[in-house]
C-alpha cells in the first residue's frame, strides 16, 4: 500500500503550489521528524502561528542516514512523510535527498525559514540564502523532554 495525501508533493508540484501562494506569508521548516513526538508538534504549531501556510521539507532516508548515521532512520521516508501531511498544522509536505535544504528554500523562496532551537542563526548555512532574496530566519525553542536520540535509548534500554 502507498501511503497518499494530498499535502504530499513532488519539488516540482510544490514549487507550482508555492507560486500560487504569492499573496500569501509561507513558512518553511525541515527535519528528519524520524519518531514524531509531542516535541515536534509544538514546533510545527508555533511554526504555523508565524504565518498562513506551512512547508515541511523531510529529509530522505539517504540524507538521515548521512546526518544522523547508518542505523536511521527508524521510520522511512514515506512513513515520516505521510505523518507529517496528516497535522492540521501542516499545508505541503516535500522530501530532499541533500544533507541540507538549500535547494528547496532557493525553489521555494519561504517568507520565513524557522528551525529548532539547537541551531543559531548565524551559524545556518541556510541563513545566507534565506536573506539573499528577503526572507527572515527565525529560532524556535524546542518543549523541553522530548527528542528523538532519547526516544530510541528508551527503547533500547528495555531490551
Amino acid at each position: 500500500m502507498s501511503l497518499q495525501s494530498p499535502k504530499l508533493h513532488t519539488l516540482e508540484e510544490a514549487i507550482t503550489i508555492r507560486q500560487s501562494w504569492a499573496n500569501e506569508r509561507v513558512i518553511f521548516t525541515n527535519g528528519c521528524f524520524d519518531i514524531l513526538h509531542p516535541g515536534h508538534i509544538d514546533y510545527l504549531t508555533a511554526a504555523k502561528k508565524l504565518g498562513d501556510k506551512l512547508i515541511i521539507g523531510v529529509n530522505s532516508d539517504a540524507s538521515v542516514r548521512g546526518n544522523k548515521g547508518p542505523h536511521r532512520p527508524i521510520l522511512d521516508q514515506d512513513q515520516r512523510a505521510y505523518m507529517l501531511a496528516a497535522l492540521a498544522c501542516v499545508d505541503l509536505v516535500v522530501i530532499f535527498e541533500e544533507n541540507t535544504p538549500i535547494a528547496l528554500i532557493k525553489a521555494l523562496r519561504p517568507d520565513i525559514h524557522i528551525k529548532g532551537g539547537d541551531y543559531s542563526i548565524e551559524n545556518l548555512p541556510e541563513t545566507p540564502v534565506v536573506r539573499s532574496y528577503g526572507g527572515a530566519v527565525k529560532i524556535l525553542p524546542f518543549l523541553p523532554g522530548y527528542s528523538t536520540t532519547q526516544i530510541i535509548e528508551k527503547i533500547q534500554s528495555l531490551e
